[in-house]
């Protein structure tokens, strides 16, 4: 599936929010989660492993989130029918957004379009991207909170094409940093001015 397929795929174009985090704190952030070249490297490894085993590992997230009734809302109408269209809409987006996770340079683009996402989570975007009528937005311990099933389910998958224990482990940790570092930049849309 080309990108262009995606539908409220907006990666790089003029309609994706620009963050407010300049390159030079996007670089102090990267320190502090210890994110090195050596991490990109293993990412664009672990984008090589996972290529074709997307949809095998939205499968086990969707399930995941399916079989909790507090998140599976967030996929709903306000008064708990589940939105189906924009289920499956967002699972494309998260399909290649962990392609663009292993894939994409760290960029100006890049981290504007981490505004983007957070944004989308948030009364500010909330299911505007979708044109459907959810929930108004998510809420940030969620967004947290998620951080971990997101990193421990990935490893059977990044161990599954051969690879050495040692390569895996350092695809891991690359792919547990870029999720920290992301849910980070997500965050700021939530935080009060100036509290970032």
């Amino acid at each position: 599936m080309t990108t262009a397929a995606i539908p409220g795929y907006t990666y790089g174009t003029e309609t994706v929010a620009k963050s407010p985090i300049s390159m030079e704190d996007f670089e102090l952030i990267k320190k502090t989660v210890l994110f090195t070249e050596e991490d990109e490297k293993y990412l664009h490894l672990a984008g090589e492993v996972l290529q074709d085993q997307v949809e095998d590992v939205l499968d086990v997230w969707y399930s995941f989130v399916g079989s909790h009734p507090h998140l599976i809302r967030y996929f709903s109408t306000p008064d708990g029918k589940l939105i189906e269209e924009y289920l499956m809409a967002v699972r494309k987006r998260f399909g290649q957004w962990i392609l663009d996770t292993c894939q994409r340079p760290y960029d100006r683009d890049w981290l504007n379009y981490q505004q983007e996402i957070g944004l989308r989570h948030t009364q500010e975007k909330k299911g505007q991207t979708d044109h459907v009528q959810s929930v108004p937005h998510i809420g940030l311990r969620y967004m947290i909170a998620f951080i971990y099933p997101i990193t421990a389910t990935i490893k059977p998958f990044l161990a599954k094409k051969g690879n050495s224990s040692e390569e895996v482990e350092k695809m891991y940790q690359a792919w547990f940093k870029s999720i920290v570092l992301q849910v980070t930049l997500w965050s700021y849309p939530y935080a009060k001015q100036g509290y970032f």
